[in-house]
């Protein structure tokens, strides 16, 4: 079962989100906005990465955190965001890669299938 960190600025969204991976075949853990991203994965033992938070600005800065750390260099990432558009340029400009982006508003199973293709 692929194991999948969750972060989500808003308690009850990661709620919702949570149920409908965990009825999609993942085992989710999940956590606030953490600046110490990359020892939450380890401790989680991530195979993935959601990134919810109520402004690009936040996963952006957690993304580049994320990046800068060869252990998770690669690791796959949904960012869920409400600004697609702007997510996407600034992704392109990293030359970001095994990143998908869900736009808000969103489904469950949206972002399951968004995990499972990253995950193939």
């Amino acid at each position: 079962m692929p194991r999948v960190l969750l972060i989500d600025d808003t308690p009850e969204t990661a709620e919702l989100l949570t149920f409908a991976l965990r009825d999609h075949g993942y085992e989710v853990s999940t956590s606030g906005y953490d600046s110490a991203i990359n020892q939450l994965l380890v401790e989680q033992r991530a195979d993935a990465l959601v990134l919810d938070c109520s402004t690009y600005d936040m996963s952006d800065t957690l993304f580049d955190s994320l990046r800068g750390d060869a252990a998770h260099a690669t690791l796959p990432v949904v960012i869920v965001t409400d600004t697609p558009d702007r997510a996407a340029s600034k992704l392109r400009a990293r030359e970001a890669t095994r990143v998908l982006i869900v736009p808000k508003p969103f489904t469950g199973g949206q972002v399951a299938q968004a995990l499972a293709q990253l995950l193939e």
